[in-house]
């Protein structure tokens, strides 16, 4: 009797099982705060290699499984892996036979431009920045072109033009051409079965009174950061004390500055993006301090991610590299949580090595903080002066 509970148990639950399944396919949708996409299975202290980041509800075709990730298909020649607790099982889902395309349409208000691409059901994409000119294109898997108008209302500000093309038979293509060289950031979300494309305009004063910062001091909490190599300092109180210059270096210029921590607080990076897309800031600058296992690694670095973003990146570390601090580089798609929301320019400062004795020295001279602070507001304003 016992033997027979338990295969009818088994059956019972392969049978609620296959409920779910689509040929060899798991069906369900993204879910959770900020689903991802993985190009593949490696990793490193940053994680894998990141695809997009997505909005939740959106169909995902899961073929395999490993480890804590599902492979997905995205479009006959195109898999992912996606985390496997940004999945959940939707047994009333049914996959059409092909999906498509609909009207687009472009408009704007004071502060966004907008397009929407109206589609049969919410399903995955992608999108990169590209620079010269200056334009985001966003793919769209598994669904094919029915769109034969594209509606472009005057009340748009940065959008200049916008096309499509079928690049492959489930994949459709969407081109965005910008009005100014310097990408201010988007938001890709769906609005019912809508994918909206929300672009931030150049904001109209370029004044740091007129803008909003981001501040992030690095770590903090149970998250201590690296250690000074003579004195034992924690990176997560330093990172503070430079933040806090800044913030005051800002406040100087009548910035309105929004700070993800002003004390010794815990903060987990999904909640840090969170809070800071929340806030919607003209842009973000976050605050670390390097290590390395060979002591002579030294000086100043700065981080971004997409190419759009660069700018700000370059012209930060032009000043700082002022204080006599050697040139350690600009470096590009950095697969950092902070850098990786499009929604606003982000630049990442590496400030000095904690592992070198003498950046060690320049980062407890209450000075020296200071004085970063008051070059990467120097390179905000380069930065700044460059779009007018």
């Amino acid at each position: 009797m016992k033997k027979f509970i338990q295969l009818f148990i088994l059956i019972s639950c392969a049978n609620s099982l296959t409920a779910q399944y689509s040929g060899n396919m798991l069906i369900g949708r993204t879910t959770g705060p900020l689903p991802f996409l993985e190009y593949g299975l490696g990793e490193d202290r940053l994680g894998g290699a990141k695809m997009t980041f997505l909005d939740t509800d959106i169909v995902m075709k899961v073929v395999d499984s490993v480890r804590n990730k599902y492979k997905v298909t995205l479009s006959q020649n195109h898999f992912a892996y996606l985390p496997k607790e940004n999945f959940r099982i939707d047994s009333v889902l049914r996959l059409r036979p092909y999906y498509l395309t609909n009207t687009c349409k472009v408009w704007g208000d004071d502060i966004y431009d907008y397009l929407s691409i109206a589609l049969d059901e919410k399903l995955p994409y992608r999108s990169v920045q590209q620079v010269n000119p200056s334009r985001i294109v966003v793919d769209i898997f598994g669904v094919t072109s029915n769109t034969n108008w594209i509606i472009q209302q005057a009340t748009s500000a940065e959008i200049k033009n916008t096309w499509y093309e079928q690049i492959e038979d489930d994949v459709f293509r969407m081109y965005i051409e910008l009005n100014h060289p310097q990408h201010w950031g988007y938001s890709i979300y769906y609005e019912n079965n809508k994918l909206i494309i929300r672009i931030k305009q150049q904001p109209k004063d370029l004044s740091l009174a007129k803008l909003k910062i981001a501040v992030d001091a690095g770590h903090g909490g149970d998250n201590t950061g690296e250690s000074g190599r003579i004195s034992g300092i924690e990176e997560k109180n330093y990172t503070l004390k430079i933040a806090k210059e800044l913030q005051k270096a800002l406040q100087d210029e009548n910035a309105t500055v929004f700070m993800t921590r002003e004390k010794d607080t815990t903060i987990a990076m999904v909640d840090r993006v969170l809070m800071v897309r929340q806030e919607s800031p003209d842009f973000l600058i976050s605050i670390h301090l390097n290590s390395s296992d060979q002591e002579t690694d030294k000086g100043v670095s700065t981080y971004y991610r997409y190419i759009g973003f660069r700018p700000l990146s370059q012209y930060i570390l032009k000043r700082l590299e002022e204080l006599k601090l050697d040139d350690y580089g600009n470096v590009g798609s950095f697969n950092f949580g902070l850098s990786g929301p499009t929604d606003y320019p982000n630049c990442l400062v590496e400030v000095a090595f904690l592992s070198n004795k003498s950046d060690e020295k320049k980062i407890l001279d209450a000075g020296f903080r200071r004085v970063v602070a008051v070059k990467i507001v120097a390179g905000i304003k380069d930065w700044l002066g460059s779009l007018k």
